[in-house]
């Protein structure tokens, strides 16, 4: 096969979508998981909106011409984030997916990220494999955690919208948890309306992108996530990525009533810091 390897543009988007929604229903229906893209116009729009976002930076795989794979990295903070990458079912085993991850990782290193990450499905032990040899460490076990919205709200704690005022407060926390902050997707959040902060005793102390599988969260406590998670209307894609190793927030969602859809890992390259406070990462990281 003559394969040839490109950045993507917004002309890629309908093949890139399609390729995805095929390579991501595959795998989980082969595991009797629940799919990461629900509809065909779902995983487009995703990669449409990779593909004409600026900061994001897009892969294209093509063979004699026709695409048969995609990867993306998110530019838009500090560490930079990976995926989807996904290769069409028709070119598996074929060294299509390394070359893939080869270049955005050759993409982060010129453009000096201090480090990179992406979330992987537990039960995929292919992907593991390859990212482990790639040079990831797993870092965090995960747990997808779906079902109906709470409704609820959490005494002494204010949830509301965020607004462009509230981005200082909101990095500065996110810098005390993780060493980093998540400027650029917080940014794009608040301009989406999809963003939310929790104030206690008149200042921020947790903030959400959104609850939601793309979505990011961090507060002081676990009282400040489960306040996030309680005032949010549902819960976008599979569910949101829970730590599994916060035991106390996790028992605390499955007591009411939501629950565990599907195991994944946290896995990074370059700098990463334990982190201290409350978390739920997205599924770039």
């Amino acid at each position: 096969m003559a394969i040839t390897f490109r950045q993507g543009v917004a002309a890629d988007a309908a093949a890139c979508g399609r390729i995805c929604f095929e390579a991501f229903a595959q795998i989980a229906d082969a595991h009797n998981f629940p799919r990461e893209f629900p509809a065909l116009e779902v995983s487009v729009g995703v990669l449409s909106m990779m593909l004409t976002h600026p900061g994001y930076y897009v892969v294209v795989a093509e063979r004699d011409g026709e695409i048969i794979g995609s990867n993306a990295l998110d530019e838009r903070s500090l560490i930079a984030g990976i995926g989807p990458i996904s290769i069409s079912p028709t070119v598996q085993d074929c060294g299509v997916g390394r070359e893939l991850m080869r270049r955005v990782l050759e993409r982060a290193h010129s453009r000096g990220f201090p480090g990179v990450r992406l979330v992987q499905a537990a039960y995929h032990n292919r992907s593991l494999a390859l990212y482990a040899k790639l040079g990831f460490e797993p870092r965090e076990p995960l747990s997808c955690v779906q079902g109906s919205a709470l409704n609820t709200t959490i005494a002494g704690y204010a949830v509301r919208p965020a607004v462009e005022g509230d981005l200082e407060a909101c990095n500065q926390l996110g810098f005390r948890v993780h060493g980093h902050t998540r400027a650029g997707d917080l940014r794009d959040a608040v301009a989406h309306g999809t963003a939310t902060v929790v104030e206690r005793d008149g200042r921020v102390t947790g903030y959400a992108s959104v609850i939601a599988f793309y979505g990011h969260a961090v507060g002081e406590t676990n009282d400040d996530l489960q306040a996030l998670i309680a005032a949010a209307p549902a819960f976008g894609g599979p569910g949101f990525l829970l730590p599994t190793r916060n035991g106390n927030l996790l028992r605390w969602c499955l007591g009411r009533g939501l629950r565990v859809v599907q195991a994944m890992t946290l896995m990074t390259i370059g700098l990463y810091n334990e982190p201290r406070g409350a978390y739920l990462p997205s599924v770039s990281y």
